[in-house]
């Protein structure tokens, strides 16, 4: 009996040490395996997305995922004949998902920062964005300065929970307890924001200029751009040992720009003519 009690000292002991083995082997594939050759042989790749962020990847009623990226990846890797597979993750862990290989991109209104930058390698920017903040017209806030003392709602891992924290001065320092409300997606926040929960929402302007245009009280709404922050932009997450994949998704973008499919994919989800499509990133 003592022997065994020993044994499962020991095992305790060790499990500490096998845990953070197996997580250096994770992070040691994330940045050196190129899986391009797999995803080819396999002709399917699968692309991690939050299912309920419009207009880039959404539920119909049916419930059939459409969106701007969705027609955009397909576009992509249609020139390659690859099919994309999109799946739906908890938004909050999309890095730990890719680096675990659940996923092999992240594809859905995703913005290069330099916490993100230091897990995955970004695409060239393919649209441009900006952090809005989202009130009711009926409570008179205009302004970051309006929502002294507030309620601020934003989705946990966005874009707009950085920019918070990086540029505390702007809003976070003005809300009330110095703290938002997270929410796994961005309806449950507006669910908040009807019911005078919350008084302010934290968002993408692509989202929110979607979103609120299709509600039949979209005129209850202000809408307020915050210039404090930096400019946001979309990219494709992917891991640093993708090295193949990243030249694959680069070369597509530039084609469906020479062609004009990526200036149509933009008028038929924003109503903007833009062919926009950034400088290629440095590999990190």
């Amino acid at each position: 009996m003592a022997k065994k009690w020993r044994y499962l000292a020991v095992l305790f002991a060790m499990l500490p040490v096998m845990a953070l083995a197996g997580c250096t082997s994770v992070n040691q594939r994330a940045n050196t395996q190129d899986t391009w050759q797999r995803i080819e042989k396999r002709g399917k790749i699968v692309i991690g997305v939050d299912d309920s962020f419009v207009p880039f990847g959404f539920r119909e009623k049916s419930g059939r995922l459409v969106g701007y990226d969705v027609d955009l990846a397909r576009a992509v890797f249609k020139q390659y004949g690859i099919k994309v597979d999109f799946q739906t993750i908890d938004w909050s862990m999309k890095e730990n998902e890719l680096r675990n290989g659940t996923i092999d991109a992240i594809w859905n209104g995703y913005s290069p920062t330099a916490e993100r930058a230091q897990k995955v390698a970004f695409s060239r920017q393919y649209l441009q964005n900006a952090q809005i903040l989202v009130t009711k017209k009926a409570d008179h806030i205009n302004s970051p300065a309006e929502m002294q003392g507030k309620v601020l709602g934003l989705q946990t891992g966005s874009v707009a929970a950085t920019d918070l924290d990086q540029y505390p001065h702007v809003l976070k320092d003005r809300i009330k307890n110095h703290q938002p409300v997270l929410y796994d997606t961005y309806p449950s926040a507006f669910i908040d924001l009807n019911a005078g929960r919350i008084q302010g929402i934290l968002l993408d302007q692509t989202y929110a200029d979607y979103y609120i245009s299709k509600l039949k009280d979209k005129n209850d709404y202000q809408k307020t751009v915050i210039n404090q922050f930096p400019k946001d932009s979309s990219v494709v997450g992917l891991r640093k040992g993708d090295r193949t994949l990243l030249k694959k998704i680069n070369a597509g973008l530039a084609h469906l720009q020479k062609t004009g499919e990526l200036q149509r994919l933009n008028e038929k989800w924003f109503g903007k003519k833009s062919n926009y499509l950034g400088p290629v990133n440095h590999w990190r």
